[in-house]
């Protein structure tokens, strides 16, 4: 059973008990009527003719009324208490109770009114009877009144009684009936009711008056009675009329709106009251769809239409355009039969004309608003894929980066395919769009929530990763998308390999989205160039930097007079504070420029001639400082990163080994740092190179681990001892669950292959507490020293932590104090065996 039908029967269930009290209390006052009738009965003529006169007054005065419609029910404002008020000033109250309720009763059934309203309307009039016979009773009435101003006090009384009775039991009853609201029924036309009461009680007055004055002076009464009526009958009328025309012109405002659910939803519950209708539905042709309700709420709204629960009469009305074509249908439904007056009908014809021009109008709306969300949405996108286009990347990133300050890091990482060319002049330019499609989903249904995936062209894609907590995280993220692309394709029976270069690029301070484009092409640019499969930007290998051009003029001077120097960042055991390594790191000082960044000009160093011997003075003098430090008792490994170029030249082992004799040094003594090697260790030089290397001792590091371009099948190839974690993951650790994980895989890794972890830019205690919890050995960064001189480590090493020679920091815990460690965390090894380039 629907809601609406519940409500249904709820109001029926009220209104059978309402009208059931009603007749229960009539019953009651027609019974003491007839006792008190039985013990004084009307015995003369003149008894009786008053008798007979008022059942016949109380006949006729029923159907003399001024109607109303109100839904499928007419009510109308009859004068029953007119001729009540008359009958109780000349006879005694039971006698009018009886006299009442056969009148009205004989009224009803000439009317053919139904069972349930004749029952109401007579025990209504005769309790009416009852409550005006004694409020007359109270004042001592008798008749005749002795003088004139003895009439008019109780009449006003007993009418104003009879006038509330009618009121209170009617309107309840008529509001249930109608299934509106009670106190709105009060409210409406309170002022025309009230007028009608004074007219029928000044008719009640002056009848009396006649009667008591000169009985034969009644004849006048009948025109002036009838002229009342019909003066009070048009007033009523007029009111309804204007009304109705008021309503009308509020109904067809509220349907100029451009949305047609709105628009069909107004109908409906406006139509349902301006008709005062139990039920409106509102069928379209051309969508097929329905529309259902009342004044009160949408009961149906679809497009297939389930019967309507309003059984009674319909009144259909067709929505005809200004061509004649057909729209819908408009529909009134009534629970009990109803016929519209010529007004009514009028106004429906009105309505639904208007009503069909709001559905033309906001159809054509919507259509127009449909065109142009697809041209905007075809202006944004990419017609093959569906991605967003070049337009909408660019503005949606000039929005991202007004917000970074708040939302996080913006970057940019643009994809390039490799050899698509190939599969256009094999297979045909289907099967590449087909690629091109399948690559699009790939990359789709790899992104996070509010990362954008964006075509530019050609085969060129674009990944916009948005609130970033760390730049570090956004080359872990390109790494999973250029992953995703990895699978082959099936094609027409064949599986087709997808191989991309990626170039990644963190939002500059100033430039917007055009500079921050540029840089990604840069990256992109390099990674093709070295064979690599991503590349971030870094401003030290972005060629369109003119400065940088003026560097590779002083090259051969600085590497002449020995202007490039180490600085050394120790490595430090996290748990102990104890140094055990220590990292090179090269500046040039340049005699106008002051020191310069390695990442100003290590690409430019890689690109001349130079490379050897720059490479062989940096080693030079990390050797010796190991050296130092070696005969000083502080026996440390020192690392030194190696150019990828390097790695290609076969005379690179021969050279480090004979740097090494030159210094009388143990290989293991030194770690070489890897760099961006991905691609470069498919080479089968590199292998060689590396494996020479390895095979004499020298420890091998992977520098930067996790941004992006080391992955299982890179270690599986080269044969490194030691991970680093890259700075942007411990920085963005305390912050980024995705920075933590990462980090927590990595030493998982670590520990899976039996190799030495060592995380970068440890700045903070949290963050070494945190990395030793994970089970990372060792680490390096600000909050133990920053990059200095040899000579300045070795006091620094001398003069220790809290009185402990070769310790930066202090311990973590006691000695031999209990340490409870997280699940996972395997015991470091002992001092001896705790070198980062040793397995931990």
């Amino acid at each position: 059973m629907s809601q609406t039908q519940r409500d249904d029967n709820g109001t029926d269930q009220r209104l059978l008990l309402l009208v059931g009290l009603v007749a229960v209390s009539a019953a009651v006052v027609a019974a003491l009527a007839l006792i008190e009738t039985i013990g004084n009965p009307p015995r003369s003529g003149d008894q009786l003719l008053t008798v007979a006169l008022l059942i016949v007054t109380l006949t006729i005065s029923l159907p003399v009324k001024a109607p109303i419609r109100i839904r499928s029910t007419t009510h109308a404002t009859a004068w029953v208490e007119t001729a009540i008020i008359i009958g109780v000033a000349l006879a005694p109250t039971s006698w009018v109770v009886l006299c009442t309720g056969l009148g009205v009763t004989i009224a009803t059934r000439i009317m053919r009114v139904s069972s349930i309203k004749t029952i109401f309307t007579v025990s209504k009039n005769m309790l009416v009877a009852a409550g005006a016979g004694m409020t007359l009773m109270l004042f001592g009435w008798s008749w005749p009144p002795d003088e004139l101003q003895n009439l008019i006090a109780p009449l006003a009384a007993a009418y104003a009684v009879a006038a509330l009775l009618d009121e209170a039991l009617g309107i309840p009853v008529i509001a249930l009936a109608a299934r509106t609201n009670v106190l709105r029924h009060f409210a409406t036309n309170w002022d025309l009711r009230l007028a009608g009461f004074g007219v029928r009680f000044v008719v009640a007055v002056f009848t009396l008056i006649l009667l008591w004055v000169e009985p034969w002076l009644l004849v006048a009464m009948p025109p002036l009675a009838l002229s009342l009526h019909l003066a009070y009958s048009t007033r009523v009328r007029a009111r309804a009329e204007r009304q109705a025309w008021q309503d009308l012109a509020h109904t067809t405002d509220a349907l100029n709106v451009v949305d047609i659910d709105a628009v069909l939803h107004t109908a409906v519950s406006q139509a349902a009251n301006l008709f005062s209708a139990d039920e409106v539905e509102v069928e379209l042709q051309e969508s097929r769809r329905t529309v259902r309700g009342s004044s009160e709420a949408i009961t149906h709204d679809g497009l297939a239409s389930q019967p309507s629960t309003v059984n009674g009469s319909v009144i259909p009305i067709e929505m005809k355009g200004y061509d004649g074509s057909h729209v819908g249908m408009l529909r009134l439904r009534f629970r009990g039969p109803v016929k519209l007056s010529e007004r009514e009908q009028y106004t429906l014809r009105t309505f639904a004309s208007a009503l069909c021009t709001a559905v033309r109008n906001a159809s054509a709306y919507a259509e127009l608003n449909r065109v142009a969300e697809e041209h905007a949405h075809a202006a944004a996108h990419d017609a093959l894929t569906g991605l967003a286009n070049r337009r909408h990347l660019l503005d949606r990133g000039a929005c991202q980066l007004g917000q970074r300050r708040t939302e996080g890091v913006v970057a940019l990482l643009l994809i390039d395919l490799n050899h698509f060319k190939e599969v256009n002049d094999t297979l045909g330019h289907a099967a590449g769009d087909r690629v091109l499609i399948r690559v699009a989903e790939r990359l789709r249904g790899a992104v996070h929530g509010e990362d954008l995936v964006a075509r530019l062209g050609g085969d060129e894609f674009a990944v916009l990763f948005h609130g970033l907590p760390a730049p570090a995280v956004a080359a872990h993220r390109a790494e999973a998308l250029l992953t995703a692309l990895h699978e082959p394709i099936e094609l027409d029976g064949m599986r087709i390999s997808v191989e991309a270069s990626g170039g990644i690029a963190v939002a500059p301070s100033s430039g917007g989205m055009t500079e921050l484009l540029r840089r990604a092409d840069v990256a992109m640019y390099q990674a093709k160039r070295a064979g690599r499969r991503i590349a971030t930007y870094a401003p030290a290998r972005d060629t369109a930097d003119l400065g940088r051009l003026s560097l590779g003029g002083d090259l051969p001077r600085a590497v002449a007079d020995h202007e490039f120097t180490v600085n050394f960042q120790p490595i430090v055991d996290l748990g102990s504070g104890e140094v055990v390594a220590a990292e090179a790191l090269a500046r040039w000082r340049h005699p106008a420029r002051g020191t310069i960044d390695p990442l100003r000009f290590l690409e430019t160093v890689e690109r001349s001639g130079l490379l050897p011997a720059f490479a062989e003075a940096v080693l030079d003098q990390s050797l010796i400082a190991a050296n130092t430090w070696r005969e000083a008792g502080f026996d440390l490994p020192v690392a030194v990163n190696v150019s990828p170029r390097s790695l290609l030249d076969a005379r690179f082992p021969g050279s480090v080994l004979a740097r090494l004799r030159a210094h009388d040094l143990p290989p293991d003594r030194l770690v070489l740092e890897l760099t961006e090697t991905l691609t470069l260790s498919q080479l089968e030089v590199v292998d060689q190179v590396l494996g020479q290397l390895r095979d004499a001792g020298i420890r091998l590091a992977l520098d930067d681990f996790g941004t992006g371009y080391s992955s299982l099948s890179v270690l599986s190839r080269i044969p490194v001892h030691e991970l680093k974690i890259d700075r942007g993951f411990v920085t963005a650790m305390e912050t980024s669950a995705e920075a933590t994980a990462v980090i927590r895989s990595t030493v998982d890794l670590g520990r899976s292959l039996n190799l030495s972890v060592v995380a970068e830019g440890v700045e903070s205690e949290p963050q070494r507490r945190a990395l030793w919890e994970l089970g990372c050995a060792a680490g390096q960064g600000h909050l133990f020293a920053r990059p200095m001189p040899a000579a300045r480590l070795l006091a620094a090493l001398h003069q220790g932590a809290g009185g402990r020679p070769g310790t930066l920091a202090p311990a973590l815990h006691d000695e031999g104090a209990v340490v409870r460690l997280s699940p996972g965390r395997r015991p470091g090894p002992r001092r001896a065996e705790r070198l980062p380039h040793l397995p931990a």
